[in-house]
């Protein structure tokens, strides 16, 4: 049974458009190949959400979709994910590290969005201190807005590019403040950025299974996903040859 999300302290922790998709590929393509995990333990991966108000639309088929990844990619390889969520008034919680999607399934269904400012410094600063206690390959974010410093967030992807961390931003909706500073992010972290909407469900789906099996045993393990049927890891596959 997974334990309640505990709360890190700050100071740790239409459809897309297929020359989107490209770029997006592209910069996972540049991105170095995932730092092994040590001693033969599971690679890992944290999953970082902005549970605001302004997600409550989407909320359900944002969960499904996460869901979904990590069923299709437990098989491929062991990959542990730390969900970890902001809402409300300075509320910021990380899981312990799931391995099962079943374990996932329980934690994202007691999430509910609740009104409250963006919380990214808090995220990022959690990475910082996880990526330094052990082996993280990559964080994956899903949010729609950004109201905070962005030359500190700046700051901070540049930490984690040091530490060998990319940080992948997909963004709900066309927020133009938040599109700024998300590109910043993922770019100075080495990570890549991509905008979705309601219409882009199944492409979403594909990217970040692509972006999980990678993270969790690279180039092999894409393979593995393309022989399952995937498109978005067979580009993404013949980009990295």
């Amino acid at each position: 049974m997974p334990r309640s999300p505990t709360k890190p302290s700050v100071n740790s922790p239409a459809e897309l458009a297929s020359d989107e998709v490209s770029h997006f590929l592209d910069a996972v393509k540049n991105t170095p190949l995932p730092t092994p995990a040590k001693n033969g333990e599971s690679g890992q991966l944290i999953f970082a959400l902005d549970a605001t108000a302004s997600r409550q639309a989407t909320w359900d088929q944002a969960s499904a979709l996460q869901a979904d990844m990590f069923t299709k990619t437990q098989g491929l390889s062991a990959l542990k994910l730390q969900l970890v969520y902001y809402r409300g008034y300075d509320e910021c919680r990380a899981s312990p590290w799931l391995s099962t999607s079943a374990s996932l399934l329980r934690m994202m269904n007691k999430i509910t969005c609740i009104a409250g400012r963006t919380q990214i410094e808090r995220v990022l600063k959690h990475a910082i201190a996880e990526a330094k206690q052990s082996s993280v390959q990559a964080v994956v974010f899903v949010g729609d807005a950004m109201e905070e410093n962005v030359d500190a967030l700046g700051n901070l992807a540049g930490q984690l590019k040091i530490l060998g961390l990319p940080v992948f931003i997909f963004q709900e909706g066309h927020d133009i403040v938040a599109s700024m500073a998300f590109k910043q992010i993922a770019n100075i972290s080495g990570g890549a950025h991509c905008q979705f909407d309601q219409n882009s469900a199944q492409q979403l789906g594909q990217l970040l299974n692509a972006v999980a099996a990678y993270a969790a045993g690279g180039t092999e393990a894409l393979q593995r996903l393309e022989s399952q049927g995937s498109k978005q890891a067979a580009l993404l596959l013949e980009q990295l040859r």
